[in-house]
């Protein structure tokens, strides 16, 4: 905890410390899609208002902790209900942050590629604790398979620890947490060499776009199943907690700092109105990702591209 607070002070240190310098502060959390929206912002904003923007890299809890300090500004993509702790404390609460009201529909759950499904037979989530099915993804050879949840510090990754004790596949299988880009390299050499995988996805995100994938089939989602306590409000978060069937979708809003609406009133009617296609953000994530197109080059190709959505932000039309 005293190095989880040493890091967040430094880093709203940093922000505040860009905030002099800059008009706004923009958010950059760590994945693809994200740094594209703000890469995209940063020149919507600079050519259109007058106003100097900077990009600061950083998790969730610390963009959203540095709005409400004002020492940045925005969150390009805050993934409900994952982050529902957080949009709590600061948007109904402190009401220091506000939310835009267009988001992005969102799909998130286990998935293994089709090759996989098609040549093991695994295709639901009840496979997962069937340890004749599961050695195949025995990569280190131990006698137990592996499965990625996600990465470290994504709330995604908390509930999916919730529901591999509440399925059970806890018990057949090692939950594997590590970079989502490290996870994605395995799934592209995977793919590519038409080897098993499994692990956590969702979408939009750039592995649909170049990967066949597949959701594993697992009872509709009934919230009376599902009880999430995340592991800072209690010790014994994961024992109290349960999530017994598919998760309920999920829905990407981006967020912005309320004290946008006081300093740059237009600024805010823009982001009020702003809404990206889903597409969009997979596609930025393949250029990123897979073509290593520089997020600069691909954000003011898709401003010089796309002049009616942006003017549609402006305006509100």
């Amino acid at each position: 905890m005293k190095n989880l607070t040493m890091t967040a002070a430094a880093a709203l240190i940093a922000a505040s410390g860009a905030a002099q310098a800059a008009d706004l502060v923009l958010g950059v959390p760590n994945w693809p899609a994200a740094n594209a929206t703000s890469n995209i912002l940063k020149i919507v904003i600079e050519e259109n208002f007058g106003l100097e923007v900077e990009l600061q890299n950083g998790t969730n809890p610390i963009i959203f902790e540095a709005m409400d300090a004002g020492s940045m500004h925005l969150h390009p993509e805050v993934w409900l209900p994952n982050q529902a702790n957080l949009h709590a404390t600061y948007v109904q609460e402190r009401e220091t942050v506000v939310a835009n009201q267009n988001p992005v529909q969102a799909v998130q759950g286990m998935c293994v590629t089709k090759h996989t499904a098609d040549t093991y037979g695994i295709s639901s989530i009840d496979d997962l604790t069937d340890p004749d099915k599961m050695a195949v993804f025995d990569k280190d050879g131990n006698g137990t398979p592996e499965v990625w949840i996600g990465a470290p510090g994504w709330a995604s990754t908390v509930i999916e620890q919730i529901r591999a004790k509440s399925y059970g596949y806890d018990q057949t299988m090692e939950l594997k947490q590590y970079d989502g880009t490290v996870a994605w390299g395995e799934l592209g050499a995977a793919a590519n060499a038409d080897e098993p995988w499994i692990g956590f996805c969702y979408e939009p995100h750039f592995i649909f776009v170049a990967y066949d994938l597949v959701y594993l089939e697992e009872p509709a989602h009934d919230p009376a199943t599902w009880t999430i306590i995340q592991p800072t409000d209690d010790p014994d978060w994961l024992a109290k907690s349960e999530a017994s069937t598919a998760w309920n979708g999920a829905l990407l809003h981006l967020h912005y700092a309320a004290n946008i609406r006081e300093n740059f009133p237009e600024v805010a009617d823009m982001l009020d109105n702003y809404s990206m296609p889903p597409a969009v953000l997979s596609q930025a994530g393949y250029e990123l990702s897979v073509n290593d197109v520089p997020v600069e080059k691909f954000a003011a190709d898709w401003v010089a591209a796309n002049e009616d959505v942006v003017l549609g932000w402006l305006t509100g039309e």
